[in-house]
């Protein structure tokens, strides 16, 4: 099994560094498509991205940016090819979490009150939308043809994916817990790979593409950001249950306070043993105690669903790693790909 080796430099090194070029590189093109909105719209979105603040953490990860220009400059090209795709696909991604916070009904985003909160319903549903626009302008716009064009159908069949995942992730709260219409493992990890492996996935290949690369090699990293997105939402999912609240921000056991149908819980819920009826009547209960939830967790754990989503985040990062070892690239960008890897594995929150 190929494995992701451990580099002179830390993980945080490599990746502090990229994520601050990708970010300086990217904010200009972001400032440019928010100020095109015009002073109310685009002071809306400058509070969204929150570059009022002057704590760079406060605007985000910028992961797929960063992924966007290490794939570039993976395949020899400047990290000013992949700006067309890094802004796009920062737009996009921006314009889901304003609408999700909006169907989720979540009032906080990146530690201030959610644009539909602080705004209003109108002002985030807009927003939202005209960041989207923004994104096909910069691809059409600077991306040059025909890879410009090229590389917006691909980021239109990637939101298309993210759309049809989450109308997924909203149908299982609808389906029974057990019996022939219970969501199933295959069925929930092809939710997660549409809903979160296809922007990644994007962004890498994309990146690719605008510095030159040919087609094989675009979706061989394709594959990669897919595989960081499972492992990424597999890892979510444990720490959705089992995670430090002081380093998540949100409260243990909460996927299970909130009826969330997660890996562990399903994968937990496929198995067999005297536990699994216990589990079932305590998922499906209307009115569950806080010991409860904590029975539920260690049911969870003792049919082998933390295990298992475990396991399923080391598998797709093994698929990082293969993908890794298919490309040819400067040893610190391969190095700096698999620091993110691990870092989505390793993290906490």
């Amino acid at each position: 099994m190929t494995t992701l080796p451990v580099t002179a430099k830390t993980d945080h090194e490599l990746l502090a560094s990229a994520s601050r070029r990708a970010r300086e590189l990217t904010e200009p093109l972001l400032r440019d498509a928010v100020e095109r909105l015009g002073p109310s719209l685009g002071a809306i979105g400058s509070y969204h991205f929150r570059w009022h603040s002057r704590d760079p953490a406060a605007t985000g990860k910028a992961i797929r940016p960063t992924m966007a220009v290490l794939a570039a400059e993976a395949v020899g090209g400047e990290p000013a090819a992949a700006l067309p795709a890094a802004a796009a696909v920062e737009l996009v991604h921006n314009f889901s979490l304003i609408h999700d916070d909006l169907i989720d009904g979540d009032v906080l985003r990146r530690g201030q009150p959610a644009v539909w909160k602080e705004h209003g319903v109108p002002a985030a549903i807009l927003l939202g939308d005209a960041l989207q626009s923004e994104a096909f302008a910069i691809l059409l716009g600077q991306g040059g043809a025909p890879a410009g064009a090229a590389v917006a159908a691909r980021l239109a069949a990637s939101m298309r994916e993210v759309v049809v995942g989450q109308v997924e992730d909203i149908r299982f709260t609808e389906l029974p817990w057990t019996g022939e219409q219970a969501v199933g493992v295959a069925e929930y990890l092809a939710m997660a790979e549409a809903k979160t492996g296809a922007l990644l996935g994007f962004s890498a290949s994309a990146g690719a593409l605008l510095a030159g690369a040919d087609a094989a090699t675009a979706e061989c990293f394709d594959r990669l950001g897919r595989s960081l997105g499972l492992a990424f939402q597999c890892t979510d999912d444990v720490l959705g249950i089992w995670g430090d609240p002081a380093a998540t921000g949100k409260p243990v056991l909460g996927d299970l306070r909130e009826g969330k149908k997660t890996l562990p819980i399903i994968a937990a819920l496929a198995a067999e043993g005297p536990a699994r009826e216990r589990l079932v009547s305590l998922v499906g209960a209307e009115a569950r105690t806080e010991s409860d939830l904590r029975l539920a967790a260690e049911l969870i754990e003792e049919l082998g669903g933390r295990e298992f989503a475990e396991r399923e985040a080391m598998r797709h990062l093994t698929g990082v790693a293969d993908c890794l070892a298919s490309l040819p690239m400067p040893a610190e960008i391969r190095a700096t790909f698999e620091a993110l890897a691990r870092s989505l594995i390793g993290r906490t929150r």
